[in-house]
């Protein structure tokens, strides 16, 4: 009987933690907001954050930075890039939200902090396993990396929501 209650309440929280909520839109902007509501005011550039955070362990900030990938399963993470800098990677407060799986190429606007962390070779895996890369690409990652990421408590897609569905 504890096991089935366990099972019960442990397929309960699996599914509230994997719903993602559909955007709020802004009445001012019109742009889809993800997560925690934040405004588009304030933000400094992705190239911007990336000088003024230099060795800082943790750099809180309001970033604006065009989206390179994101995590094909389900959305729950996305890169920004920059030519000349290096890619950070963002991941959502509390696994809270997640962004639409067509947003490469888009710009957004998110609020959190950045910070490097070693990132293990089974993460690194496990990512580019989302990325959808082949086995012979997975196989290849050997080391852990140190990487530039941020944790984001809402994230503005910036871009007109649809008319229809959003």
């Amino acid at each position: 009987m504890l096991k089935k209650v366990l099972f019960v309440l442990l397929i309960g929280v699996s599914m509230m933690a994997c719903k993602n909520d559909p955007p709020k839109i802004s009445a001012e902007t019109g742009f889809p907001n993800y997560g925690a509501e934040i405004s588009i005011d304030g933000a400094m550039s992705y190239e911007d954050m990336v000088d003024k955070m230099g060795d800082a362990e943790k750099f809180p900030a309001k970033v604006k930075g065009k989206v390179s990938e994101v995590c094909k399963v389900k959305g729950c993470w996305m890169n920004i890039a920059v030519d000349g800098k290096e890619e950070m990677m963002v991941n959502f407060k509390d696994y809270g939200f997640f962004m639409p799986l067509d947003i490469a190429g888009k710009e957004v606007v998110m609020q959190g902090y950045a910070f490097r962390e070693l990132t293990s070779v089974e993460d690194l895996k496990h990512y580019a396993e989302d990325e959808g890369k082949s086995e012979d690409e997975i196989a290849a990652i050997t080391e852990p990396q140190q990487q530039l990421k941020f944790l984001a408590d809402g994230v503005i897609l910036l871009e007109k929501a649809k008319e229809t569905g959003m």
